[in-house]
């Protein structure tokens, strides 16, 4: 299955698709309000800001699953990172990103990717296949393909470089 026929919901239920993204660069990420890695928003929201004239977008999938970090309704989560953080990226409805009964976004995501990029030795393989907190962001290419995974400590703007790596060479 293509990552452009993966069903999503937004944070208003509407279900749609990701073929709207066709041609673009995707940073994929899911989130949590009250995480300690929440203030990546901003850094997040900069870099949406300085490349989506030149074909990023940002979806940002909200997960509860770690210590109920995402508390409140799929609105209450999208208003709070736009009058805290400004921020003008999709913030897409909660999902799960592990377990049974996981988005089949992030199945796909983790199937591609299933370690984290710069990790090394045993720890790397210690969350194989499963997302280990908030804040784990996908690089999604053009084509569709996944092409980086980052962990949660991978700060937005060491991704840049890999950002400005994909968007080059369209």
């Amino acid at each position: 299955m293509s990552i452009y026929q993966i069903k999503v919901q937004k944070a208003n239920h509407e279900t749609t698709d990701l073929s709207a993204y066709k041609g673009k660069v995707m940073l994929i990420f899911n989130s949590a309000t009250k995480c300690g890695y929440t203030n990546q928003y901003e850094a997040i929201e900069a870099l949406y800001e300085t490349y989506k004239s030149q074909g990023l977008e940002v979806l940002d999938f909200p997960s509860n699953q770690f210590m109920n970090q995402a508390p409140g309704s799929d609105e209450e989560v999208s208003n709070f990172c736009k009058l805290k953080f400004n921020t003008k990226f999709e913030t897409y409805a909660k999902i799960d990103v592990n377990g049974k009964n996981q988005s089949d976004l992030f199945r796909h995501l983790k199937k591609a990717k299933p370690v984290d990029y710069g990790k090394k030795g045993a720890f790397k393989f210690l969350y194989k296949g499963r997302i280990k907190w908030n804040f784990t962001k996908f690089l999604v290419n053009q084509k569709g393909e996944v092409v980086y995974r980052f962990s949660p400590s991978f700060r937005p703007e060491e991704i840049e470089p890999f950002i400005k790596e994909l968007i080059q060479s369209n």
